[in-house]
């Protein structure tokens, strides 16, 4: 060993750090201690002979027996002047034949599977929402559906209803679906487990339609994360109110704030373009403009840049949903040009 070798000249203490290890270890490796003799445990006077298990379990499967409780079958025994064990015993002997197991119904989970979704063009995966906003008075809400294209982070459509409706979320999607020009069979929509999410009417629309449906699992947040980052960038904006005065000054706020959103907002999952740039198919142009004023400013000085020429930031090549850590890349030969 290096620290026995180094110990001599440097001490025990530090060689010992030197190599990350403490001084009580290295004098427990020289003396390790002796192995702990396991001494056979003498059978114990209490324990039931084989014969007398054999009898017990006889009795507790006798048919008067079998659907009542080690309890209640030794307080039967003893009323008939036999004691044959405890109760404890009873139940051990029960225990190790497997006959001992909860006869109540109990709550068990359904398992679901991770949602993988993956969009490398606009409409193709969606991802929708509802969330409150607050009204004129305490406990009052307008509810605000959303729905986002992933990949471009273009709201595609939204809506103000007092309510949570399932006939709302099914009209919404369909006129979205039909706004957007969405081919049969192309679309994915991802949402949570909402009431509306998981309606029969939205279910039998989608399959009119040929809409996929995917829903995130129970008691996860992060599965749906486009929508929640909406939703923050929305209420996290400095001229989002407290609270709004009727659902038609809800509709008017929200209207100026898509505007925003989808025209003016530079996302930076999107390499800071807008989601119309992309949604739209602007982005190339839009990323060779800024790829020649960089051009230009390198030309004119580039000594004020570090080492090599500047890169404007690029458009993701998808955007995923639970992307897995093996996933392959996506090549740019399997891409639909934004």
């Amino acid at each position: 060993m290096a620290v026995e070798e180094a110990a001599p000249r440097v001490g025990v203490r530090a060689a010992a750090s030197a190599v990350g290890l403490s001084r009580a270890m290295i004098y427990r490796c020289r003396k390790p201690a002796p192995p702990a003799l396991l001494r056979p445990r003498p059978p114990s006077p209490r324990r039931l002979s084989d014969a007398e298990i054999d009898r017990a379990l006889g009795i507790l499967h006798e048919p008067r027996f079998v659907d009542l409780t080690p309890w209640s079958i030794h307080a039967v025994l003893l009323d008939e002047g036999v004691y044959v064990a405890s109760v404890r015993t009873f139940y051990r002997i029960l225990e190790a034949h497997q006959e001992v197991k909860e006869r109540r119904d109990q709550l068990r989970h359904q398992r679901h599977a991770v949602p993988r979704l993956v969009a490398t063009r606009p409409n193709q995966v969606w991802s929708w929402d509802i969330t409150k906003l607050r009204g004129p008075t305490p406990g009052e809400f307008f509810y605000l559906y959303v729905v986002l294209d992933i990949y471009s982070r273009y709201v595609v459509g939204w809506l103000i209803a007092p309510r949570e409706s399932a006939e709302l979320a099914t009209k919404l999607i369909e006129e979205t679906a039909a706004r957007q020009g969405v081919e049969p069979g192309t679309l994915t929509v991802h949402a949570d487990r909402g009431a509306p999410m998981r309606s029969k009417l939205l279910g039998r629309s989608a399959a009119a339609f040929t809409i996929s449906l995917s829903f995130s699992r129970p008691r996860v947040s992060n599965d749906n994360p486009y929508s929640e980052s909406q939703f923050k960038t929305m209420k996290y904006r400095h001229d989002f109110p407290e609270c709004f005065g009727c659902i038609q000054d809800a509709a008017a706020h929200m209207t100026r704030f898509f505007a925003w959103y989808n025209e003016e907002h530079r996302h930076s999952g999107i390499g800071f373009l807008t989601p119309a740039d992309v949604h739209l198919g602007r982005s190339r142009a839009v990323l060779a403009t800024r790829q020649r004023a960089l051009d230009l400013a390198y030309a004119a000085h580039p000594e004020r840049f570090n080492r090599r020429a500047p890169r404007a930031p690029t458009l993701p090549k998808a955007a995923w949903i639970n992307q897995p850590s093996d996933a392959l890349p996506v090549t740019p030969a399997a891409l639909v040009a934004p």
